[in-house]
């Protein structure tokens, strides 16, 4: 395989192929990059649609009012722009996806660790994505055409989803380019459609109330930024893709303003519906719409297509590449195993009310190990190499990055203990403790000598 080669650097960098066929991605350094601006913009726009969103809206209702919500959410969407931006920096710059770039601060051997945090919970959400897609789908069918066999959805659907994503990101960026535009007009049919039933209940209870600018306010910005802090960490397998000549501060703009406008209608939607009615579930009040067809169907394709847009970018590719690493397999072969695997997470048991609890424990474990990883990624690209990689030891398992860099590790763990501690503000509370001490680490440690090469 290419990545097991001791490459020099001019064959990392000077590649005269300027094409890619789908489905044709490998470990090695980006050579052709097929996605503009614009197109970016919407890849992200459309692959970063989650559910989630509409929960954290409804668990800040008594605590924000409406105007504060709203800066919340746009201050938490800036912060993703420019965490994406500064973790994305090394795989824009050398083409080089996340196990790669992870190689130079938490070794050959070391990445396994950030790759597990990434790639477990991803097949796990991606396999409960799928069934409530595939449920949103058997729901449609069942409202317009009396077939009713969720069985029959969640394994067509599934099986379309790895038909999708094995053409990599040829196809990511066109179902993701297509897919914004009918992502964007449900979420403002579904806005105004709230406005226009709970104008009054959301006038009363959301905007003539104080709020708060302060704790909460904060904690607020991490509810939603937290969202997306998976694809802070793998953020390099995308930026890789995005044709050269984008300046840092535009490419934090193109990060935050892709994510705000779903971010912004679905957290304000979750936040007015739960503040309008009481119940947490804008969905399930969608779906009580009986007396409105056009606006059940809507929501219920909005609840399927999402899943596939954010599956196919965001479930998908981390652990593709992650197998690629680790087992050599071929890009569509990995995407394969991915989506198969999603079926032995058994989601028809995740979704179960008693399965909540264990569920919650499962993203707060996870979740802990996400802002120290970030932060060790940082520290080492900026500060301990001044934004400078070595490729020819990046593609060297025998190099200087070979085996497991412990201060990583050690970096980590403590962050994640922060994290854990801090659990209201985690991913902000962890990123010191753990960067600092990365930085220390291999500035005083030793051991670590051959890893600041």
């Amino acid at each position: 395989m290419q990545n097991e080669q001791v490459l020099s650097q001019s064959e990392l960098i000077d590649d005269p192929v300027d094409t890619k066929a789908a489905g044709e991605e490998s470990l090695a350094p980006q050579k052709t990059r097929i996605m503009g601006r614009i197109s970016y913009l919407l890849a992200w726009f459309g692959g970063c649609v989650s559910i989630g969103t509409f929960a954290m809206g409804s668990s800040i209702v008594g605590t924000l009012n409406l105007l504060q919500a709203t800066v919340a959410i746009a201050i938490g969407c800036f912060i993703i722009g420019i965490a994406l931006s500064l973790n994305g920096a090394a795989g824009y710059k050398y083409g080089i996806p996340f196990m790669v770039q992870a190689r130079c601060a938490f070794g050959f051997a070391g990445t396994r660790f950030p790759g597990l945090v990434r790639a477990v919970p991803a097949i796990v959400w991606y396999g409960f994505q799928s069934w409530i897609g595939a449920g949103a789908l058997n729901a449609v069918s069942s409202t317009m055409f009396g077939f009713d066999n969720l069985i029959f959805f969640f394994v067509t659907f599934q099986l379309l989803q790895i038909g999708l994503s094995i053409f990599g990101f040829q196809g990511i960026k066109w179902l993701e380019n297509i897919g914004s535009g009918f992502i964007l007009l449900s979420l403002v049919y579904m806005f105004y459609s709230v406005i226009s039933k709970y104008g009054d209940e959301i006038t009363t209870n959301l905007v003539n109330i104080d709020g708060t600018w302060g704790a909460p306010f904060w904690a607020a910005t991490m509810l939603f930024l937290g969202i997306y802090s998976t694809m802070m960490l793998n953020v390099s397998d995308y930026s890789r893709e995005l044709k050269k000549g984008t300046g840092t501060g535009l490419l934090s703009t193109i990060y935050a303003m892709s994510i705000l406008p779903c971010t912004l209608f679905m957290g304000l939607i979750g936040l007015m519906v739960s503040g309008a009615t009481g119940v947490s579930d804008p969905i399930q009040v969608f779906s009580s719409a009986v007396d409105n067809t056009p606006l059940l169907v809507t929501t219920l394709l909005f609840i399927a297509f999402a899943q596939v847009t954010t599956n196919v970018l965001n479930n998908v590719v981390p652990p593709t590449y992650i197998l690629m690493d680790v087992f050599k397999l071929k890009f569509r072969t990995a995407t394969i195993v991915v989506g198969l695997a999603a079926f032995a997470t058994f989601p028809w048991e995740l979704v179960k009310e008693e399965s909540s609890a264990g569920l919650q424990l499962f993203v707060q474990t996870y979740s802990a190990f996400l802002g120290p990883i970030f932060a060790v990624l940082v520290v080492d690209y900026f500060l301990l190499r001044n934004r400078t990689l070595n490729l020819e030891h990046l593609y060297n398992e025998t190099g200087p990055y070979r085996g497991v860099n412990w201060a990583a590790i050690i970096a980590s763990l403590l962050g994640a203990a922060v994290a854990l501690t801090f659990s209201s503000i985690s991913w902000y509370a962890s990123l010191i403790p753990a960067g600092l001490t990365y930085y220390l680490l291999m500035n005083n440690w030793s051991a670590c000598a051959r890893f600041r090469s």
